[in-house]
This record gives structure tokens, C-alpha cells and sequence, in this order.
């Protein structure tokens, strides 16, 4: 297994492991994301049937959705939980330049990857292996 480190920069995520745990696929990226360890028992938004994980395993998309059906997440889904996020932190009592400036970026993302999307579809290549 590989091991992520660019998330490094304070205790929490310098605790947090981050593993790449399958071979790159067909596009030469990796599927399977393990994160960890972490206490889920100090965490109020864990419910009881949870408890005890210690850590998250991220299954991303692996194949054309046209062949395999949707059986992971997708860089949208991600990003969009993390814009969710930091409109809440900006909404609240922590908001900040650097919130509001990573929000940007990961707006930015998002628009970028559905206009790749979107051009796809209109190629009719969307959801399979073809450019």
C-alpha cells in the first residue's frame, strides 16, 4: 500500500493515515482510500452502530457506469460535501479569508469537472471509456 502525506499540517491530520490500498485502474487512478485511525467514540455525530470502526474506507467509481453500474463515489460527490462544509463554518462563528478562499477553489473544482461531464454527454461518450 502507498501512503498519502499532503494532508499533514497539524495533530489531527497528523495522527490520520491515509493508505491507497488497490492498483490503479483503467484510467490510472486509484479506487480504494483507507483513512485512519481515529476515536469515533469522542465524536457526538457517530451513531452506536458505527462505533468502534476506527477508520473510513473511500470506494470510488471503477468502471463505466454504462458496464458497472454506479458502485462508488465520485470527485463531485466529495467536493460537494466539502463545500457544504465550509458554507457552514462561513455561515458561523468561524469564518475566515482562507475558508472563503478554499470554498473558491473547491467551487472552482466542481465546475470544472461537471463542464468535463457535461462535454461528454454531449459527445455521447458519457459513462464509458471512450474520449
Amino acid at each position: 500500500m502507498r501512503e498519502l502525506h499532503g494532508h499533514k499540517v497539524n495533530p489531527a491530520n497528523d495522527t490520520l493515515k491515509i493508505e491507497v490500498a488497490d492498483e490503479p485502474g483503467a484510467g490510472n487512478a486509484n479506487h480504494r482510500y483507507i483513512i485512519g485511525p481515529y476515536d469515533d467514540h469522542s465524536n457526538p455525530s457517530a451513531e452506536p452502530e458505527m462505533l468502534g470502526l476506527k477508520r473510513s474506507v473511500i470506494l470510488f467509481q471503477n468502471g463505466p457506469i454504462q458496464e458497472a453500474g454506479v458502485n462508488g463515489v465520485t470527485h463531485e460527490a466529495l467536493l460537494a460535501i466539502l463545500i457544504d462544509r465550509l458554507e457552514g463554518f462561513q455561515a458561523g462563528a468561524f469564518s475566515c479569508r482562507e475558508n472563503a478562499l478554499a470554498l473558491t477553489k473547491l467551487q472552482e473544482a466542481q465546475m470544472w469537472l461537471q463542464k468535463r461531464t457535461r462535454d461528454r454527454m454531449a459527445r455521447g461518450v458519457e459513462g464509458t471509456h471512450q474520449r
